[in-house]
């Protein structure tokens, strides 16, 4: 059993749509919860997120980085950041850009060294990346070839019902079931 939280910013709602899919991820696995918590409420939550197993980490990745309003949530941790309430959490990551590419390994590589500063253990995504002659991926996880965390890519034209694509989508709801249950392994080895 893991108390999962996700705590994310989405601009146009397609970085939403990952957070619903790794909520969705997380609570396939027996037992675990998962609550998503939108960095403009995140005020209300801060008892919850230092009560939960872990926390996953979403942003939407802008001009090479997390957004700015992730970044106030990470720079908001500092009224707390000496008693490490978040000490041995796991913590994963996930982002989405308008471009293929659109430096989405930046934003994971924030999220990571946020996450270590806070004394966290990242987790990363534990698929091989998809392969295809023909750009078609057919439903395959990991189209982006992430192993830091999950990476989506949303057409700038498509709103949210369309994209990020399905591909995507299950990349994000895996991460965040194996969140879940290493969370549960680490529970079960704790008591």
């Amino acid at each position: 059993m893991s108390n999962v939280v996700v705590v994310f910013h989405s601009g146009y709602g397609h970085t939403r749509v990952l957070a619903e899919a790794v909520a969705r991820g997380v609570e396939r696995h027996p037992g675990s919860t998962c609550s998503l918590v939108p960095v403009e409420d995140v005020d209300e939550h801060w008892d919850q997120l230092h009560r939960a197993d872990a926390i996953i980490f979403g942003a939407p990745t802008y001009m090479g980085s997390a957004s700015a309003a992730f970044k106030g949530f990470m720079e908001a941790t500092a009224s707390f950041y000496l008693a490490r309430p978040w000490r041995d959490k796991l913590a994963a990551g996930f982002t989405n850009s308008g471009c293929l590419c659109g430096d989405k390994l930046n934003t994971l590589l924030q999220m990571a060294v946020f996450a270590a500063q806070h004394s966290m253990i990242w987790v990363g995504l534990d698929l091989l990346p998809a392969r295809s002659a023909t750009g078609v991926f057919d439903g395959q996880l990991n189209r982006l070839g992430s192993s830091l965390g999950a990476m989506a890519q949303s057409n700038v034209e498509q709103s949210p019902e369309l994209a990020p694509p399905p591909e995507d989508r299950c990349t994000a709801a895996h991460l965040g079931e194996r969140v879940a249950r290493l969370a549960g392994r680490m529970g079960r080895a704790s008591d």
